[in-house]
Order: C-alpha cells, then structure tokens, then sequence
C-alpha cells in the first residue's frame, strides 16, 4: 500500500509537471506582441502642451511643400492623415495647432521606448521609431501570461514617458500588428491562435498586408470583399489577378505567417554624398550622380531589409553653403529608380542654381522594416520590373562584386565602370 502510495504521488505530480508544461506551451502560442505608440510625435509634445489635449493637433511644418508627419486622434477625426500635404490638411482641419518636429526630441523617446521592450525580453524586432514587435515567450515564467505583459508594457510606457501604447497579441506578427491597429488608441487586444482564422474572416479585406484602395478595388469587382473571401477563392485565380503576391495574400488569409520575430537594430536613416573633383553646373551630370547615389542607398536598404517613406536631398555650393530638400511618399520603397525619381523631383524644385555645386547627397529616412509593413500592392508593371532588375543586380554583386553589372546611364564609353 505504501508503495502504492508513493507510486501514486509520483504518478500525481508527474501529471501536474506535464499539465504545467501543456500549459506554458498554450501560452507560448499566443506570444507575439506588437507594441505601437499612440500618435507618437503628437504624443511627446503634448507632455509640454496639457492645454493642447483633446483638441486637433498636426506636427508638421505648415509650408506647402511639407506633409503631415504626426496626427492627433481629433485631427484624424477630420480627415487629416500622416503624409497628407500640409496645405490640405490645413484646409481639412484649419482649427488644427501646428507643431513643428523635434526629430532629435523623438529619437530620444523612441530609445527609452525600446530600452523598456529590451527589459521585457531579448526578442525584440523595431519597425519604426514608435514601434516593435515584441515574442514574450520566454518572459512568461518570470512576468506571466501575455496578456499580462502587453498590460505591464503599457502601465511602464504610461507612466515613464507620459504616452499611451496600444498593444496587439497574437501567434504571427500579422495578426499582432492587425490587433493593434483594431484596439487604437491606447487599448490591448489578444487573438488566441485557436481564433485567428475565424477572427480574420470577419474582418474586410483591406486588413490584409499588401492590400490598399487600387488592390481592394480590383478584388471587389471579382465580389471578394472580405478575408473570407480571400480565403474561399482559388489560389490559380487570385494569382491571374495579382501575380506572384496571389500565393502570399491567400495565405495570410488562412493566418499563416511563419516569420518569427528577428532582433535588429533599427537605422534611423541611411544615405550616400559624393564631392565633386570640379565644381559643377552641368544638370546631366548632377542627375546621373544622383542616379548612382540612389542606387547606393538601395543596395543598401535591400541588404539591411529595410523600405524608405522619405527621401533628402543634399546639395552643397562652392561657397560651402548647403541647402537640403525632402519628400515624403505613399508607399515605402527599396527601388533605386524610385528614389531617383524623387531626388530628381526634389533637385527640380530648387530651381536655377546660384553658384556651382560642390557635393550632392542622398538620403533615405523614416525607415521601415521591409515585409512588416502594410505596403500596398502595386499594379504598375514598370515598378516591379525595376525592383526585379536591381534584385538581380544584387544577387551578381554577391558573386562577383559590385563593379560587374552598372546600370547603362552609369557607364561611358573608354572609361572603366565606377562603383555605384
């Protein structure tokens, strides 16, 4: 009987060893935070502006060439949006406080920010400055459930640094970043894994990473509205509408998204500047130094995976006075055609040119995480075409070096190629 007893126990607590273990991994399913500050930039000023709380607000500067960089909720209330151009968002909202930024204020915030996610746990993968995905699996022993943590971060970022967070738990990035984005402002939403399909066929179609107005459109005139849609529609047929990002779009309709969280460290911007030899006037030759400027700071975004929203030029002139210009766009890009495009726009702007030019830069800012993004699908050709060609480049300067393949701009007749 004794035996038995003891026997007994020892079967007992092995249970309860095994039923804590079945637990910890249930858990464990549901472990990926995505944090996301509360309309950041706007959030920092009004710790110095109380009187400005509940009332419309836009940091930006108010020029027209400018756009919107930060909204308050009662601004968006009215339409005004993040990269709307100031002169609209002025007319949309024109009882709107502007703000100017403090970019360099910002930046300190955002490293206390991730100072608190890097307390929390060693997985921590930054998409912006104000926000990060989080995998909390192995805090839950010491901090507890991820309910709990999302709700700890939220109390720290509350209370440390004055702003509100709204937290998104999920098993996949993707539907962790979606949570957060449905729970905004200041809120916490938790998608078990056992629930993310279901939760995921309730939702519009336009949930889906990739999937914008022009993408939204074309899906709806075939009547596929909503994520259910998505998934009840062959994966043959949402191909022949959207190529290649058919296959991954019906995938996150079934809620697959493998991808774990990768520490990084996140560049605040990256850029290239050539000095002339001989001060120039010549535009052909600013323009096809951009050109290989813009290819620099691609080949280096798509090597660190990362997409640019804002795009700077850098002109300096043989008086040493220096002058820059920025533009921020829609869709966040890696292509060096596309950035070129802009550092062109953005050169043009300047007008006539008083005095040579001794250096041109170009930089690449308001970095994102490429594939964390909700970036839109695009339906024109020439984009993906470009982007396909600047891949293979890169692919052929892994193997041979960087100085084989040029674009053909880039390259004159009797001289060797120069690096881009």
């Amino acid at each position: 009987m004794r035996q038995d007893a003891v026997g007994g126990g020892a079967e007992t607590d092995h249970g309860s060893a095994r039923s804590a273990a079945d637990a910890l991994r249930e858990l464990r399913r549901t472990s990926i935070l995505h944090v996301d500050m509360d309309a950041f930039f706007v959030s920092v000023e009004l710790r110095n502006r109380p009187d400005l709380r509940g009332k419309p607000v836009i940091v930006g500067f108010p020029a027209e060439r400018s756009v919107v960089l930060s909204a308050s909720y009662e601004a968006r209330a009215t339409g005004v949006k993040s990269a709307m151009p100031m002169a609209i968002a002025m007319r949309t909202c024109p009882a709107a406080v502007i703000i100017q930024p403090r970019h360099k204020l910002y930046y300190e915030v955002s490293g206390q920010i991730m100072d608190i996610f890097a307390s929390i746990t060693d997985l921590v993968e930054p998409l912006s400055v104000d926000e990060a995905f989080l995998d909390v699996g192995g805090a839950i022993r010491r901090l507890g459930p991820p309910l709990e943590i999302g709700q700890l971060i939220r109390r720290r970022v509350q209370s440390e640094l004055g702003i509100t967070a709204s937290v998104g738990i999920a098993g996949t990035k993707f539907v962790a970043k979606i949570a957060s984005t449905r729970c905004k402002p200041d809120g916490i939403l938790k998608i078990d894994a056992a629930d993310t399909v279901a939760y995921l066929h309730s939702l519009p179609v336009n949930a889906l990473w990739g999937v914008g107005g022009k993408t939204a459109e074309v899906l709806a005139r075939l009547g596929i509205r909503t994520v259910a849609d998505v998934a009840a529609t062959p994966r043959a047929s949402l191909k022949k509408v959207l190529g290649a990002s058919g296959e991954h779009v019906h995938r996150l309709s079934m809620g697959v998204d493998p991808r774990p969280v990768t520490p990084t460290r996140l560049e605040k911007s990256i850029g290239a500047e050539e000095t002339f030899t001989t001060d120039t006037a010549d535009p052909s030759l600013l323009n096809r130094e951009l050109l290989r400027l813009s290819h620099r700071v691609a080949g280096r975004l798509r090597s660190a995976g990362m997409l640019t929203r804002t795009v700077a030029l850098k002109l300096r002139y043989s008086d040493f006075s220096t002058v820059t210009r920025s533009r921020t766009v829609q869709t966040p890009m890696d292509s060096a055609q596309l950035i070129y495009q802009v550092a062109v726009q953005l050169l043009d702007s300047l007008g006539p040119r008083p005095l040579s030019v001794r250096l041109v830069g170009v930089r690449a800012e308001q970095l994102e995480a490429a594939g964390q993004t909700s970036m839109q699908l695009s339906f024109d050709r020439r984009d993906d075409n470009w982007r396909a060609a600047e891949q293979a480049l890169d692919r052929v300067a892994e193997r041979f070096g960087s100085k084989t393949l040029l674009p053909a701009r880039l390259l004159e007749p009797g001289k060797p190629p120069e690096e881009p």
